[in-house]
This record gives structure tokens, sequence and C-alpha cells, in this order.
């Protein structure tokens, strides 16, 4: 029987599950997904993380009680960097010793770092001590299967970028839909939020930022990304702008943070300000608790109010309600909707 690897569905999991997955199925790997983040995988992580930690880590841990009776191995990760200069966050860091040593029976973790440097992106010599804690020898399979998981990982960047959510991108990828942007999919989000160059007015726009598992786990976000979508407006996420972007964006401070989400995000706020009417408004997602985040939320809302764009901060703990989210969000969007009305009823005069 194959060797049953299983995956959380949780923080990195927005980002790199197409890698994870490719590589370990092209070794010879089942890989067996945890169940989508609801109530029950909650509790369980909250019982079994230390008090102080963030939401995620807590859904991270319930997560991980969800698979250690289904699987031979857990795949953690350690995250250090994947660019060379920022980190990631310290949770991310020790997550391996946090699961371990929370006091459950676990089956043995695969705790592989990846650590790029200036002058390599550290992938493949993860990948290969991946595959060396499976106990796979065979570089010419390693080297196939590292080929193949990164060719489906750029295929997801595309996907994401071009603005469909990662969770349908990855139904997208398992179905075999590859060069191929679907309906509902963009290549672009330029031009102008207030209008489409035809004299009607354009969706509105609305910058949806934070982390990606704070974005786009239903359950953690209180599914504000489609929330957003149902009210007629158009979410544009970090995962919308392109390296080059965020590489321009990255100049315009001093000073960069230290934390590779936290500099996407911030990058991303600012790219997207320094284009004026890209968007109508901002709205930042974070965790409480969340210590680089009460730095990234501060400078964005600094930065949004230099550029007199519209500013919200939805703070999310175990205890959030989704009817104060939905009220918030609406009353936002409203006030956007009347902005814009307010606007063209001056160009008008």
């Amino acid at each position: 029987m194959a060797v049953v690897v299983g995956i959380p569905q949780a923080l990195s999991f927005y980002s790199y599950y197409p890698l994870w997955k490719t590589y370990l199925e092209n070794l010879g790997v089942q890989v067996v997904l945890s169940t989508s983040t609801n109530r029950e995988i909650l509790e369980w992580g909250i019982r079994n993380t230390v008090t102080d930690a963030c939401i995620p880590i807590k859904i991270m841990h319930g997560h991980v009680m969800d698979l250690k009776d289904r699987v031979d191995y857990l795949f953690l990760p350690r995250l250090v960097s994947v660019d060379g200069r920022a980190t990631f966050c310290p949770k991310f860091l020790g997550l391996p010793e946090m699961v371990r040593f929370a006091g459950e029976e676990l089956p043995e973790i695969i705790d592989s770092p990846l650590e790029a440097t200036r002058f390599s992106d550290g992938i493949f010599a993860f990948l290969s001590d991946v595959a060396r804690r499976l106990g796979i020898r065979s570089l010419l399979k390693q080297t196939a299967a590292a080929r193949r998981a990164r060719r489906v990982q750029r295929e997801y960047e595309k996907l994401l970028f071009s603005g469909v959510h990662p969770l349908r991108a990855q139904e997208l990828l398992d179905a075999g839909v590859i060069g191929v942007i679907p309906d509902g999919g963009r290549r672009r989000h330029g031009g102008a939020a207030v209008g489409n160059g035809s004299g009607e007015p354009g969706p509105l726009r609305v910058a949806l930022l934070g982390y990606p598992y704070m974005l786009y786990d239903p359950f953690l976000s209180s599914n504000l990304y489609q929330r957003l979508k149902d009210m007629g407006t158009e979410p544009i996420t970090p995962e919308q702008i392109t390296p080059r972007e965020m590489q321009q964006a990255s100049k315009i401070l001093p000073q960069n943070f230290f934390w590779h989400y936290s500099n996407r995000v911030s990058w991303s706020c600012l790219h997207i300000l320094n284009n004026p009417n890209m968007v109508e408004g901002v709205i930042h997602v974070t965790a409480f608790a969340c210590g680089p985040d009460a730095m990234v939320d501060k400078f964005m809302e600094l930065q949004a109010k230099r550029a007199q764009v519209p500013y919200l901060t939805i703070t999310i703990d175990e205890h959030t309600g989704v009817g104060g989210i939905q009220t918030r969000l609406e009353a936002f969007v409203d006030m956007l909707w009347d902005r814009r009305d307010n606007w063209q009823e001056e160009v008008k005069r």
C-alpha cells in the first residue's frame, strides 16, 4: 500500500498546496487532505493550542487533530524564507514543535525546511529533503516530480492572478485545466474603478487585503470574499498583484517589514493606492493578537488616509460572529456606492 501523507487545509495550504500535492503524488505517495475548516476543527484547535495563539494557528492544530488517525505522515514544512530576504512569522518557524509538543500522539511529521537565499529559491533542496524523509532516494524520480510540481504551481498562480479563488483554482487543476483562464477569471484588473470607458459605471472595486489563510478559508473569514462578490463588488487581492509590481512597491519604503506575508500585503496596498481609481475602498482582514499585522494594519490605514481612500479593518478571532461582519460589510459597501454617486453628481455639474 502507498504511504499516506496528510496535508492540513490551513496556513500555507492556500499558497503552495498544488506544489506539495503534485510533488508527493508524483513520488507515488497518497495525499489526504484534512476536512474543510468547521466549528469542530476550531474547537479541537482551541483545546490543543497555547492560549495566546492567533486563530489561524489554532485552526492549524484542529486540522492536525482531524488528520492524525488517518495518515502515516503529517506534512508541516518549516517555512523560513521564499525570497532570501524576509522570513515568515515566528509561529510558522516553530509550528512543527508547537504541534509536536501539544500533548497528542501524532504520526511522524515531515518538517523539511524551505529556506531560500539571494542566490537560490531553495525549492529543490526542500523537495529533496521531503523525498529523503519518505525513503525515496531516486534522484531521477525526485527531479521529474519537482519539475511537474513547479509547472502546476505556476499554473495555479496564473489562476489566482486572474481572479480565481484558490479553492476553485485547485478544483480546476485537479480536473486537468492547464493554461486556460475559465469564465469568471480576469486577465488583468486594469482600468479605472469608477467606469469602463463607455460611460457606464464599472464594478465597485474593493481591495481585500490580508494573508491568504485569512482571506480564503470560508469558515475562518465568514466567507468574506464571496460576500463581497454577492454585494456586487469586485475584490482585488494580493494574489492579483504581479511580482514586478510588488518589487516596485517595495522600493517606495526606506525599510520593509521582516515577514513574507506582511510584505506582500503592504506592497499590494502601496501598489493599489499609488494607482488612482484602481479601487474605491480597502478592507484589511486580520487575526486578533497577530503581532506583525498590528504594524501592517496601522501602516495601511495611514496610507489609505493619505490617498483619501476609505479603509476598513475586520479583526477575526474564535468569537467573531457572522452577523457582525455582514453588517459592517454592508455599511462599508453602501458608503462606497454613495461616495461614487456623489462623485458622479459633482462631475455632471
